[in-house]
This record gives structure tokens, sequence and C-alpha cells, in this order.
């Protein structure tokens, strides 16, 4: 009898999650209805010693029931490698510990792991500025801690957002109006006068239709996006900031994005991306814990997390 593939999964506390929502939890019911047996460990439980990775970490059944939705059984502790895979879905902060978790998801990555996504790929591909890689989907876009160039950057493009290259859910994300008396005070907080480099991007007014969450799985776009719409009166559209949601068919151009970047994601090992569009350009690319599964599944009766499953058995048989 095949023994069933064992993946792990690193994340934040399970008993913590929106199970309606959870793009995780959707991936571990789809692993489970698959025979295969899941462990679930937080960050904190890595640890190395005599150069192998270990982890504290749990089996785990789970179930999609509100208020009953985990079984966990007693703590154990394994080498990583001794697993198929690991989904790393811990979410942000992307801080230094994020990073030393990065090192030794790699060591285990050296002993044959597959870390979805590849642990030097979500260590090195920034979701700010890895979109800066595809200048030609991009809109106008300066990255700096110098404030004199973004008020000239301001000036020319009239008006901007700027936002923190290491933030998420929409926090400190600003919109500089042309003739903006606040613009000295925005840029001095956002930079720390200086001390800290930003992303300005000029503005796109198409985001009131919908700052657009696309999944790609292994190179391959999910047909239909989330179109993100902000809350009356809120420059930001993200869901966090109380912004609203429908379906969209993804466009031709959408489409032309998705396969220009596809060669680079497949090459970096990133399997499991969340592309930000909107109008006609790229604005971030999600590679550490890309959401919007389940919203995407319930409006379009599908099973995205299937899709990667799939493409996980695809590498593991290769």
């Amino acid at each position: 009898m095949k023994t069933p593939t064992r993946l792990g999964i690193i994340m934040d506390p399970i008993d913590t999650i929106n199970i309606k929502k959870d793009s995780t939890f959707a991936m571990m019911l789809e692993a489970q209805a698959r025979g295969w047996q899941l462990f679930y460990m937080l960050q904190n439980s890595l640890y190395i010693e005599n150069g192998v990775v270990y982890a504290e970490m749990q089996t785990v059944t789970v179930q999609d029931v509100a208020g009953d939705w985990f079984i966990l059984d007693k703590p154990q502790t394994l080498t990583l490698h001794e697993l198929d895979a690991v989904l790393m879905r811990k979410d942000p902060p992307f801080d230094m510990e994020y990073i030393y978790s990065t090192y030794l998801l790699e060591m285990a990555e050296n002993k044959g792991l597959l870390v979805v996504n590849r642990s030097n790929s979500i260590r090195s591909c920034n979701e700010k500025l890895f979109a800066t890689w595809f200048p030609d989907y991009t809109p106008e876009t300066l990255v700096t801690r110098d404030m004199e160039r973004i008020k000239t950057f301001h000036d020319e493009q009239k008006r901007i957002v700027v936002k923190p290259l290491d933030g998420m859910g929409g926090a400190m994300i600003f919109q500089i109006q042309e003739g903006d008396a606040n613009r000295n005070v925005i840029l001095e907080t956002i930079t720390d006068y200086g001390k800290r480099t930003v992303m300005a991007q000029r503005f796109l007014p198409e985001f009131k239709q919908g700052d657009k969450r696309i999944l790609i799985i292994d190179g391959e776009p999910f047909p239909h996006a989330l179109a993100r719409i902000p809350a009356e009166g809120e420059g930001r559209a993200n869901l966090a900031a109380g912004g609203s949601y429908k379906g969209v068919d993804l466009t031709e151009r959408e489409f032309e994005i998705c396969e220009y970047i596809k060669p680079i994601l497949k090459e970096k090992g990133l399997m499991f991306v969340g592309l930000d569009v909107i109008g006609d350009y790229i604005t971030e690319i999600n590679v550490t814990s890309p959401t919007c599964i389940r919203e995407l599944d319930t409006i379009y009766d599908a099973n995205i997390a299937g899709l990667l499953m799939d493409a996980i058995e695809k590498k593991l048989c290769s």
C-alpha cells in the first residue's frame, strides 16, 4: 500500500483562523480529502541541532465546521525532511524571525524537502519590490528613502500612492494628491525622516473598479480574479480595510501579464502566488501567504487548493 503523502503546514495558530476566509484551511481540507497526513506546526517550533532541522509538530484532522474545525494529536518532534512537503503559510510580519525561518527551511530543502513557496525565493522576492522586475507591466514607480526625490516624483505624477515595503492588509498606505498640504508630514511619517525605504507609485484611478487578486498556481492563473472594491470614502481596497469583493473574469491584458511573468515564477519555485492588478498594471506580487481561495471557490464553485495539490503531487513524483 502506498504511504500517504506527509504534508507539513507552518501557519498561525489554528485556533485563531477564520475558516470561512482562510486559504491555508482550504489547502488542509483538500490535502486531507486526498488521504494525505497533515502535520501542523508553528514558526517558533523550528530549530537546528547538529546541522539537522527539526520541528515540534502535531498531526491534525480538519473539518469545515464553524466552532469545531480541528483536532490535534499530541506533539512530536521530527526532522523536517522526513516530511514530503511543507507549506510555508505563516502570515507576515516579514521580520528577521521570518527570514531566519527561511534559512532553516532552506537547509531542509537541501535534504530533499519540497517547500511551497521555495524558501530562498520568499526571502528574496519582496512583495512590493518584486513587481519592479516587470517595468513594462507596472505603473511609474519609485523606490527610495529620499523625501526630496519622492517630492519630485509627486510633482511629475500629480497624484501618487506611497507605501512601506513590509506592509500588509493596507496598513500605512497613503495617497498624496496634487497640492496636498499634508505631503511633508506623510513623507516624514512613512520614511521615518528618511531612514526607511518606501515605494511610491503613480495613482491608478481604476482602483475604484477593483484591486484585483489573481491566483497563480505553478505558473498558471485561475481564470477569474477577486476584485476588491474600496468602501465609500476609503482610499484602500483591501478586505482588511473594509472593502467588498466580487468575482471577475481575467482580461486579455491580465492573461498576457501572467504569461509574461510565468517563467520567472517557475524558475524561482513560487508555486502559489497572489498577483495584485489595478487597471492594466501589477501593483504587488504576493508570495508569502497569498489569500482569497475560499472567496473565489465560493463564487465559482471551484477547488483552487485542488489545483495546488495537483501541482505538488506532480513535483513530488518528478
